[in-house]
């Protein structure tokens, strides 16, 4: 469904860059023409400037360190150039394009789930998918359905998915989950009373205490991510140190959309600060990667070649084919 939408979404947005272009052409206005093309194509990035306003005013009295407008101004390009590459061609067209990995001589490696967040597919993690696939490493990327749903619905998704690669290889998966995934897992751990059953659980950008943009929002997931929600209190309230013990929560003071930045962490867990990286931006980041293989490593019986960690020297090099350039 929702590559669908966004499949429509952006062809009608080339479609209007399209008619504008050549309706001024034909008309001998070629700097109107060219300009007005380029501004329908480039409009999100001025919806992501007024994003940034509001993230300088809403950290002014967060605990987390304060973003400078430089790093501000950076992390608003990584995401400019970061969103077309994510929602207007991964997730619509390229969502399907890798397949699950579940190797026959899996047992004994440690698998890996990932879990996008809202109004994104499993298409968000195609450079992960490739990773993993060149390391052999197990791993199921899920769509979580319906798009506009309750979180409450994702659960039985993930305890599908995760039963799966204990099947495949007899251990507890990694679990990878960025944005409104994160609360997915955390429910997915309540109802199944699933402690055990995952290695370790690593969020990124996930809004643990809600976020301040989602009052704007009207579906029932969006309404469960407001800053103190009903829902959001009694599954705190049913969470044990030991089970928030298991969470490595990545944030960021530059993050658009998890705001104030401090919502992105979780009392008890491992809370890792990235300074200067926009929401969706945070996926790319090498560092996470880097984290990601080290618990591969130090969990699983089966040995996974960690020669690429380091960063590229050269475009060749580069473990991120669809990373944005600045």
């Amino acid at each position: 469904m929702l590559a669908r939408l966004q499949r429509l979404v952006t062809l009608s947005l080339l479609g209007c860059a399209a008619l504008w272009a050549t309706y001024w052409w034909i008309h001998d206005r070629p700097v109107l023409s060219v300009a007005g093309g380029v501004g329908v194509l480039c409009s999100h990035a001025v919806v992501l400037a007024m994003e940034f306003v509001l993230v300088a005013y809403l950290n002014r009295n967060d605990p987390t360190p304060r973003a400078g407008p430089i790093r501000l101004l950076r992390a608003w390009w990584g995401e400019t150039l970061t969103a077309p590459q994510v929602f207007c061609w991964r997730q619509p067209f390229r969502s399907n394009c890798l397949a699950d990995q579940l190797p026959a001589d899996g047992q004994g490696r440690r698998g890996v789930l990932l879990v996008h967040g809202f109004v994104c597919n499993r298409g968000l993690w195609n450079p992960w998918m490739q990773r993993l696939h060149a390391k052999r490493v197990p791993y199921i990327a899920v769509n979580l359905e319906p798009v506009f749903g309750s979180i409450d619905a994702y659960p039985p998704i993930i305890e599908s998915a995760v039963q799966r690669l204990e099947q495949a290889t007899g251990q507890p998966p990694l679990i990878v989950a960025h944005s409104m995934g994160g609360l997915a897992v955390r429910a997915w751990l309540d109802r199944y009373g699933a402690d055990a059953r995952a290695s370790r659980v690593i969020t990124i950008a996930a809004p643990h205490g809600g976020t301040w943009l989602a009052r704007f929002g009207l579906t029932s997931n969006v309404r469960q991510m407001r800053r103190h929600s009903p829902w959001l209190q009694q599954l705190a309230r049913r969470e044990t140190k030991s089970r928030c013990a298991k969470f490595i929560c990545y944030y960021s003071h530059c993050d658009n959309i998890v705001v104030p930045a401090s919502t992105a962490t979780l009392r008890d867990a491992d809370n890792r600060h990235v300074p200067g990286v926009a929401h969706v931006d945070l996926v790319n980041q090498e560092k996470i990667w880097r984290d990601v293989l080290a618990e591969l490593q130090d969990g699983s019986s089966a040995s996974i070649p960690v020669t690429d960690v380091r960063q590229p020297t050269n475009a060749a090099q580069d473990p991120w084919p669809d990373r944005p350039r600045s």
